[in-house]
């Protein structure tokens, strides 16, 4: 890919969220967070879980994974629609393929001052959580370090997360970003939720309603 389509790439990016669908209000508990683990970096356990709005997952939900959870207050879940026109015709898959995974869908709380969390599915129905995640930290063509993991109970689920630093070669001040990323496996697939600090995002506004999302996980229908 040549410096044009990736700078056309990462712009598209950043219109992910335009296309979406409608979100789910139907309102749910939360199951109660296990105590802190780790303080400070990277994991940042002590961050507060932002407060329950509702849940989503599940058949017939914006978001159609086998797995139910809460929604952070003013976060709506919305279906990932395929790009159309030209758009798609220069980034591909770009916007709903990474490492090994597909976006099923993203949770989007820019009107409530945060970021984006985005559920994602591994395309191999073998991959464990820990591949799953290690591929995708890897496929959005960023230079990772930094890498840590561990096996953690989320919600109804054992669970992996991974915590990495990552450098996007297109930003000239190659400043590194904070990712985390969960992967639990649910109905014959394994599913990975990630969050990220980014330009405009900072780990306060998207890891609470991280938090809560994944201790809040269950079956889903």
């Amino acid at each position: 890919m040549d410096t044009r389509t990736r700078v056309a790439v990462s712009a598209a990016a950043l219109t992910l969220g335009l296309l979406s669908g409608c979100g789910d209000d139907a309102a749910g508990p939360a199951a109660g967070p296990p105590a802190p683990q780790a303080t400070g970096e990277p994991w940042y356990d002590e961050t507060t879980p932002a407060s329950p709005g509702g849940t989503t997952g599940g058949t017939g939900s914006p978001c159609p994974v086998p797995v139910t959870f809460p929604l952070a207050d003013g976060w709506t879940a919305k279906a990932i629609e395929p790009p159309e026109g030209e758009l798609a015709e220069l980034v591909g898959e770009a916007l709903t393929k990474r490492g090994g995974t597909t976006v099923r869908c993203e949770v989007d709380g820019r009107s409530a001052g945060g970021g984006f969390l985005r559920i994602w599915a591994a395309d191999s129905p073998t991959a464990t959580p820990r591949a799953a995640l290690e591929g995708f930290a890897a496929g959005a063509g960023e230079t990772v370090a930094g890498q840590q993991f561990r096996d953690l109970r989320a919600g109804g689920f054992d669970a992996t997360e991974m915590t990495w630093l990552a450098t996007n070669p297109l930003v000239e001040e190659e400043e590194q970003s904070r990712n985390w990323a969960l992967a639990v496996q649910s109905a014959g697939q394994t599913l990975v939720f990630a969050v990220n600090e980014g330009l405009i995002t900072e780990r306060t506004d998207v890891l609470p309603a991280y938090r809560l999302a994944v201790r809040g996980l269950a079956k889903g229908e």
